[in-house]
């Protein structure tokens, strides 16, 4: 199963290409199938490739379900 993530562009460079943060994690990733992106935005992210653009309301709804995820699955272990 593959997941697309939201995260918030850190930096643009040239090329189509961008640093993402997530949650103190950094990565590199290519715009070049959205437009009209800039620094501080939030994208969807699957595979290295940002697939559109997101409002920072539902990025951080949807960053917030990750976390309370991953919160019960920690809970669950011994």
């Amino acid at each position: 199963m593959c997941l697309a993530i939201p995260a918030r562009i850190a930096k643009k460079f040239d090329n189509d290409m961008a640093l993402i943060d997530l949650g103190g994690v950094r990565k590199e990733i290519s715009l070049s199938l959205v437009d009209d992106v800039a620094v501080g935005d939030y994208v969807i992210v699957h595979v290295g490739y940002a697939l559109t653009k997101l409002d920072p309301e539902e990025a951080a709804r949807t960053l917030k379900l990750f976390a309370e995820v991953g919160a019960m699955q920690t809970e669950d272990q011994p």
